[in-house]
């Protein structure tokens, strides 16, 4: 699995190789040349790996007899208010994924209408940045079939995942660019071993993308905005734990 370059995993290694203490580090990262630096290897990691594994190198995928016991959910366990209460009591089924932004056709799709869509089913496994993984079984439509039935405009560049649930008080959203979007893996999942998804694993629609880390896996997904940057979006840098400053955008396995 490649190792995950982030701004906090670099500055601890470079104290540990060349014995700076957590202040020089800390000044360290609020260099401007420095967080250059972070930022070029993140981007070499993003080249190298797709330069070495084509444009549509397939996850692994596993066996029946290979599935995890236990999945462990990643993220935010559930929804805190009414709303989305009132859905989950309903088994979603006024629950409805917004796609907008740089499209021809907006859409407004019901629940209904992505589970009667053409589905993919398949099974791999789910890497932790925390270092677990584990194995289960996916099932929803491909990424890319809502995206056609949307029609991306010629500027369209990124797809931005707007999710129900929120880390105190700052919504969690990612992202992704569109050569993920339209890897035949991505899909969303409302699925999980053979059983409509559990709230704690994302109910009622996660992303899977199965070719990057677990955060990058969108729970809640209730709204898809396509953009041609990133720019301008809460921090700017595509998603909630790559604003905050732990993880990288491109988080590629």
């Amino acid at each position: 699995m490649s190792r995950l370059i982030t701004r906090r995993g670099l500055l601890t290694a470079g104290a540990a190789g060349s014995g700076l203490l957590l202040g020089g580090c800390d000044r360290l990262g609020e260099s401007p040349g420095f967080r250059s630096l972070l930022s070029g290897a993140e981007a070499l990691h993003e080249r190298s790996q797709r330069l070495i594994g084509g444009h549509e190198p397939l996850a692994r995928e596993f066996s029946p007899a290979d599935v995890s016991p236990v999945f462990r959910p990643n993220g935010n366990r559930g929804v805190a208010g009414a709303d989305y209460e009132s859905h989950a009591a309903q088994d979603f089924a006024n629950w409805t994924l917004t796609v907008d932004g740089l499209v021809a056709k907006p859409l407004a799709l019901p629940l209904a209408a992505i589970q009667a869509m053409p589905q993919r089913r398949q099974i791999t496994r789910h890497d932790c940045v925390e270092g677990w993984s584990a194995i289960g079984v996916w099932q929803g439509p491909q990424l890319s079939q809502i995206l056609k039935l949307a029609g991306l405009l010629p500027r369209a560049r990124y797809l931005v995942f707007h999710c129900a649930d929120r880390f105190d008080t700052r919504p969690y959203y990612e992202s992704i660019d569109l050569l993920d979007a339209f890897h035949p893996q991505t899909i969303l999942a409302w699925r999980m071993n053979d059983a409509p998804l559990p709230v704690a694993n994302g109910a009622p629609l996660r992303l899977r993308v199965e070719r990057q880390l677990g955060y990058k896996h969108a729970k809640f997904v209730q709204r898809i905005e396509v953009r041609a940057s990133l720019a301008g979006l809460y921090g700017g840098k595509g998603g909630y734990w790559e604003d905050v400053g732990d993880y990288a955008w491109y988080a590629g396995i």
